[in-house]
């Protein structure tokens, strides 16, 4: 069995975690500038690997973050599984700011993003039927049980360009599509995990009720970031119980997620560039 190292990608808020040993590392990618450098440390004794989605600052908004540098960077850390971290606004009244949602779902509203490590010279294809690996999120779920943090297990993120709010039309459309909760990162983010075969998971913070809520109206940016701050000091504590006892040794996934590329290239052998290719070693090496 393969070492587990678990990765965590922190959103809007969490930007730093705390861990022994733990140091900031740049690592290169070929796929150009991700959000920021990794920060590694262990918890627990398991190696745990953090990166901002953001940035340290905040300073990269939802569109122009380089999601493919990041998860190449964190596969190249050697991360096997990978739980991210995200503000989200609500499209159900029991799902209230203060609430994590462990989705299993994602309906993808983004358009002006790279989706692909694949392209032409080397054509990929992996299944995101099920998106989310569902032994990671029983970790998850374990883990908000026993800190004793409010969750509701199961649940669609519809994922949005931004980086605008919703209108109060778009809001309720999303609500009738069956969505439950709205955010602006998660995709591409999920099918590249996926494309780099390393288990993922989302930990959705509710922070507000979009703009749907006949009681609360347009998102507030005031008292988004209040719950936000409460929500990350959860998230902390979540993050912690999740690493302190998640298994030393990966387990492989029942849906597949560490092995999706098995039969994904396309593309001859002969027949593939040769600088996608060399592009392509971290995050598909093993098949190709």
């Amino acid at each position: 069995m393969v070492q587990s190292v678990l990765g965590i990608i922190g959103g809007s808020g969490f930007y730093d975690l705390e861990m022994k040993d733990a140091h900031w590392e740049r690592i290169e990618s070929p796929w150009g500038e991700p959000s920021d450098e990794v920060r590694r440390g262990t918890i627990n004794d398991l190696p745990v690997v953090f990166m901002p989605r953001h940035g340290r600052g905040h300073k990269i908004p939802p569109g122009d973050i380089n999601y493919r540098a990041n998860i190449d960077c964190l596969k190249r850390a050697g991360v096997t599984d990978l739980v991210s971290v995200s503000a989200v606004g609500s499209f159900r009244e029991e799902l209230e700011p203060g609430t994590f949602v462990i989705v299993d779902q994602f309906f993808d509203r983004t358009f002006a993003r790279e989706k692909s490590f694949f392209g032409p010279g080397c054509v990929g294809h992996v299944s995101v039927a099920e998106p989310i690996s569902p032994l990671l999120a029983d970790q998850v779920e374990a883990a908000a049980k026993a800190e004793k943090v409010k969750y509701h297990r199961g649940g669609t993120y519809l994922v949005m360009e931004g980086p605008q709010f919703s209108s109060m039309a778009e809001s309720a459309v999303y609500r009738q599509w069956g969505c439950d909760v709205i955010g602006m990162t998660n995709m591409p983010e999920a099918k590249l995990a996926r494309e780099a075969e390393i288990c993922y998971a989302t930990i959705a913070m509710v922070t507000d009720y979009d703009s749907w809520h006949p009681d609360h109206g347009n998102v507030d940016i005031n008292k988004l970031l209040a719950v936000m701050h409460a929500n990350v000091g959860n998230a902390q504590k979540l993050v912690h119980r999740i690493a302190a006892d998640f298994p030393k040794q990966h387990p492989e996934c029942p849906i597949g997620s560490d092995k999706a590329l098995e039969f994904a290239i396309m593309t001859r052998r002969e027949d593939r560039n040769p600088a996608l290719v060399h592009k392509l070693d971290a995050i598909a090496g093993r098949v190709i």
